[in-house]
């Protein structure tokens, strides 16, 4: 499940993420609270047989001192961040969160999925550093 010969980075395990995502959507619409997404995303995952964490304690270090907590999502496989939103759009504030949880995790692939009033958004965020 690692980097596909195009470049891409876990192909499989994020198209399987995105469609577990759909799955929710389709079953329970929109408008609900992203508590509600949340609790639903663990049951997929459950029940796709994927290993996760939600709601990872992930702390930035300094020097041996905790300077801050952090908390993903979703850890996927041991290998993507899941982060869900409930937002008709991605806002810069969505992508930065996505992106600092990849540099200080040192993970490669982060799914940013959003349920909105019409359906399920993503986008894969790739750590390049």
């Amino acid at each position: 499940m690692g980097e596909h010969p195009e470049g891409i980075i876990y192909p499989e395990l994020s198209y399987k993420i995105i469609g577990l995502a759909f799955e929710v959507f389709n079953e329970l619409g929109s408008g609900h609270k992203e508590k509600v997404y949340h609790k639903a995303m663990a049951i997929q995952f459950k029940e796709a047989l994927l290993t996760f964490k939600a709601e990872l304690y992930h702390p930035l270090i300094f020097k041996k001192n905790n300077l801050e907590k952090n908390f993903f999502d979703f850890l996927a496989e041991e290998s993507v961040v899941v982060e869900l939103k409930r937002s008709d759009y991605f806002s810069k504030s969505h992508f930065d969160q996505l992106n600092h949880y990849l540099q200080i995790s040192k993970l490669k692939l982060g799914l940013l999925i959003s349920f909105t009033s019409s359906g399920v958004r993503f986008k894969r965020v790739v750590n390049l550093k």
